[in-house]
């Protein structure tokens, strides 16, 4: 699938992004694989994981910015769109922002990745859309449904896209299992349903 194919991730410095390069380049062969993020120490950091390698790339760049996402996905194939302020207090705290990357930056991808002709979008989402109780939630909510409705929107050229959703991947950047491992001399913690 991925062999021969021109792929870029946004938010490709996060944990999700670092395994999914990761595995890319053990499983597949592509043509380029595109780590699209806006923080330079991190694109630094796995740029030294990955010497010698003349498929990957660092492009910077934030998913707010439709121009530069736009020269970004040239002749980009396959795009995972993994970019999103995920951190709930953090986007409680900060309502604006996480409107702008969630919402916005999710328009900008759908707007760019048809304009560039890509054949397929998948978003990473999160289970916090599902009946959402905070901003990141309805944010990802959102973000869901306008991807999904773009597949009507993408015209003649028919860029196919999708959403993935997915809970607390243990390990992962943000993930709450470091949280609960901090309580548990509590005796209890903190789970709603």
């Amino acid at each position: 699938m991925f062999d021969n194919r021109n792929i870029l991730i946004t938010g490709g410095t996060g944990s999700f992004g670092q395994n999914f390069v990761n595995y890319v380049l053990r499983k597949y062969k592509p043509k380029k694989l595109i780590v699209f993020s806006r923080d330079e120490i991190k694109q630094w950091e796995m740029a030294k994981a990955y010497p010698d390698n003349d498929v990957l790339r660092f492009f910077i760049g934030d998913v707010r910015d439709k121009d530069r996402l736009h020269r970004a996905l040239a002749n980009v194939d396959y795009v995972v769109h993994a970019a999103a302020t995920k951190i709930v207090p953090v986007a409680e705290y900060n309502p604006f922002e996480c409107v702008k990357t969630n919402v916005l930056g999710a328009m900008n991808v759908i707007d760019a990745t048809i304009d560039q002709k890509v054949k397929r979008v998948v978003a990473l989402s999160t289970d916090k859309a599902s009946s959402p109780i905070n901003l990141y939630g309805a944010t990802k909510l959102a973000s869901d449904k306008m991807f999904t409705a773009s597949n009507a929107y993408s015209g003649e050229h028919g860029t196919i896209f999708s959403v993935v959703r997915y809970g607390n991947v243990l390990g992962s950047r943000g993930s709450i299992i470091p949280l609960f491992t901090e309580l548990k001399s509590l005796g209890s913690l903190p789970i709603t349903d």
